[in-house]
């Protein structure tokens, strides 16, 4: 069971290996939550968006989509790349069947808290590894569950007023006044955020 200061920063103590052979890295994201996070990993990476439109197939699991939407994410950034190892991410909040993605207003993102408030539910963020000249690719999923605490009307509004919600899955951001929201989570906190750091660094080790 972790709490809101678990892995983010990256944890003291957590020292990266620097000097595996590994192809340059492309981080197939506009996030700058992303971005910071393999950043903090000790990575040296360079940045190209994917342009793709994230799949919704309700016959999927989440675990599924996010893999499958993570993939496309790389194959498109991968083919302008083809020699470097393209590290493609998507995160889903789930409550439930019930999935939530970015919100595409204000009215959203209220309505989102508004079912997410008082239950727990879950942040799955699906990962691809993608180096096309090398005909090598990994996909893995990671689950964290948060529990939020009762909230009213009131504490919802002040907290949009804070963030802007609308690049965020579940319209909000654990590392922004996340306290205001969640009571605790259990699994990576880095997870919520947007990257499963410790897995991520696993594999890429694993990868070398």
């Amino acid at each position: 069971m972790g709490d809101l200061g678990d892995c983010f920063p990256v944890r003291p103590g957590y020292s990266p290996t620097h000097t595996m052979s590994l192809p340059p890295l492309v981080l197939a994201s506009a996030s700058p939550r992303r971005r910071d996070l393999l950043r903090q990993m000790g990575r040296s990476f360079q940045v190209f968006p994917a342009e793709v439109t994230e799949l919704q197939h309700q016959q999927l699991s989440p675990y599924e989509i996010c893999q499958l939407n993570a993939y496309r994410k790389a194959r498109a950034v991968a083919k302008a790349y083809p020699d470097c190892l393209v590290v493609g991410a998507d995160t889903l909040v789930c409550l439930g069947d019930r999935r939530f993605g970015k919100p595409a207003n204000l009215g959203e993102a209220g309505s989102m808290l508004a079912e997410l408030q008082g239950k727990s539910h879950q942040v799955v963020t699906g990962i691809c590894l993608l180096h096309l000249r090398a005909h090598r690719q990994y996909t893995f999923a990671e689950s964290t569950e948060v529990i939020f605490r009762s909230l009213s009307r009131e504490q919802i509004v002040g907290y949009l007023e804070l963030i802007d919600p609308l690049d965020k899955a579940g319209a909000y951001a654990i590392q922004d006044h996340g306290e205001l929201l969640v009571e605790r989570i259990e699994g990576s906190f880095s997870n919520v955020v947007g990257l499963p750091v410790e897995r991520l660094e696993h594999e890429l080790r694993r990868w070398a």
